[in-house]
């Protein structure tokens, strides 16, 4: 066993199941449940925001979500296959017809909204 495969096996173990997240693109509205540890007492948090990028492959793979709190612009980077990331929710497609939406981050008021994408019925299944 060469050391790329063993690097390769280790990193296996260390991903998370294709399950545990939903199909979800660049534009969506996202709520991410994040454990947020306090001394020995742990709670989770949901940050919903915009989903503006997606990085990395792998277990190295990254998203980075936009929220708006008091007018002031909110950036979070979430690694996927952090075990602190309990869960993503879906809470509405956005219709992007780019990969990286950075340019959101100059709009303000109703232009920094995005479309929502109801071509046939690829809406959200609620739950």
């Amino acid at each position: 066993m060469n050391t790329t495969e063993v690097i390769e096996s280790t990193v296996a173990s260390q991903l998370k199941p294709e399950s545990d997240f939903p199909t979800f693109s660049v534009g969506d509205t996202l709520n991410v449940h994040v454990r947020i540890i306090e001394g020995d007492k742990e709670r989770t948090q949901v940050f919903q925001g915009v989903l503006i990028s997606r990085n990395g492959r792998g277990v190295n793979s990254t998203i980075t979500v936009r929220r708006i709190v008091a007018n002031e612009g909110v950036e979070r980077v979430f690694p996927l296959h952090s075990p602190r990331i309990s869960k993503i929710e879906v809470v509405r497609r956005g219709d992007a017809r780019r990969a990286k939406l950075y340019y959101l981050r100059d709009r303000t008021g109703k232009s920094r909204r995005l479309r929502d994408q109801r071509r046939g019925l690829k809406h959200v299944n609620g739950k």
